[in-house]
């Protein structure tokens, strides 16, 4: 018997269907809360704790906003444990850099069901202000998935969503509890629930959904495949396109030249949790007559300083764990395509160890093991 299920959609669209399972999850006694995000009265999208199901009114996970990677955020809710299980929806990337912070340590999996979603996509912080306040708070999401997911071209000439998930290659994330899946049907008339654990099984069988056609979950898979062939070309296409702008430190030094070493990269990144950076501390509080010399030895010293040194650090700290989420370019106040450059330095170091971030709790951290024998082109074989 098939475990996938389905959400029939009423007139009222697939926000409001997608609310009253939230509901049903919220009444199961086992469940404390929703952590979803919310429609603010500002008219942003912010993620939010529910455990008031009135308050569900305002819930709307598919709405195209990504003002955060809420991996952090669930990261320290679950840290020492819950008093109940925490019900989260989330983005495939906020998913994965979740399952990297718990084998970092940084958050727990026991009390929390990880629900998925087909991602079409999200906008950057100023576009969706953009795009709400043309379509309306209430009509985002719906207006959103009908442009993502119809096929048919539309009159609306809005703002694309991030490079980031155009260039993403996993619209769902494996290591999910359940997925609700939006691809290759019309969410207009049905989602599918598609449980990928024995907890999310055993969680989302007490909804009491019916059983999908095999015909849906076929369609879905085939609007998958289709999806992740047109990213991956993309992708490489980026790759490609960012090699060539970095190749060697002077391009490097052009690349990064916007920085003004704000660190809203940094604070944005999912995966980046030290409690004491090495950049804030009186490592790189330089002394005035060190700036002199600098600037008399090379005749003219470019500031602030440091920022070349900074990216790179933070590249050789992170390339293992980045998820490809975009944070650092969408917090980026000089428009330095960070995300290209991480994602471009991460896919060889993490292709280098056989690893992908995110992509299992159970995968350690390449860093945290030892292989005797490993990398041997290096070692050249030595015993």
């Amino acid at each position: 018997m098939s475990t996938t299920m389905k959400i029939e959609v009423p007139g009222e669209g697939p926000t409001a269907a997608l609310r009253g399972v939230l509901a049903k999850l919220l009444a199961i006694p086992d469940v404390a809360a929703i952590f979803s995000l919310r429609h603010t009265p500002g008219g942003a999208a912010m993620p939010a704790l529910i455990t008031d199901p009135d308050l569900l009114a305002d819930a709307d996970p598919l709405a195209p906003a990504f003002p955060v990677n809420a991996a952090t955020i669930l990261a320290r809710l679950t840290r020492g444990g819950t008093d109940g299980i925490i019900a989260a929806v989330l983005r495939p990337c906020e998913i994965r850099a979740f399952v990297e912070l718990v084998k970092l340590n940084q958050g727990n999996l026991e009390n929390v069901l990880l629900l998925g979603m087909d991602c079409p996509g999200a906008f950057g912080n100023a576009d969706y202000r953009e795009f709400a306040i043309r379509h309306g708070t209430r009509e985002v999401a719906r207006t959103f998935l009908r442009r993502m997911l119809s096929g048919e071209p539309t009159d609306d000439d809005g703002p694309d969503v991030a490079r980031a998930c155009r260039v993403c290659e996993h619209p769902v994330a494996a290591p999910a509890d359940g997925t609700i899946g939006l691809f290759g049907n019309d969410p207009e008339k049905v989602m599918l629930v598609v449980p990928q654990t024995a907890k999310g099984l055993g969680l989302l069988r007490r909804l009491d959904l019916p059983a999908a056609e095999e015909a849906l979950a076929a369609n879905r898979d085939a609007a998958l495949a289709s999806c992740v062939a047109e990213r991956v070309l993309r992708r490489d296409a980026m790759f490609a396109e960012t090699g060539a702008a970095v190749a060697g430190l002077e391009k490097l030094g052009a690349y990064l030249a916007g920085c003004v070493n704000c660190y809203n990269c940094r604070v944005a990144c999912p995966v980046c949790y030290c409690r004491e950076c090495v950049f804030v501390t009186d490592v790189f509080d330089h002394s005035p007559w060190e700036y002199l010399n600098w600037a008399r030895r090379k005749g003219v010293l470019k500031l602030p300083a440091d920022t070349l040194f900074y990216h790179m650090t933070r590249l050789a700290h992170m390339s293992l764990a980045c998820v490809g989420c975009g944070q650092c370019s969408n917090a980026c106040p000089s428009g330095v395509p960070v995300m290209e450059l991480f994602r471009t330095v991460a896919a060889g170091a993490q292709a280098a160890f056989g690893y992908e971030a995110g992509r299992s709790p159970e995968e350690a951290p390449p860093l945290s093991l030892f292989q005797e024998r490993e990398f041997a082109e290096v070692t050249a074989g030595a015993e």
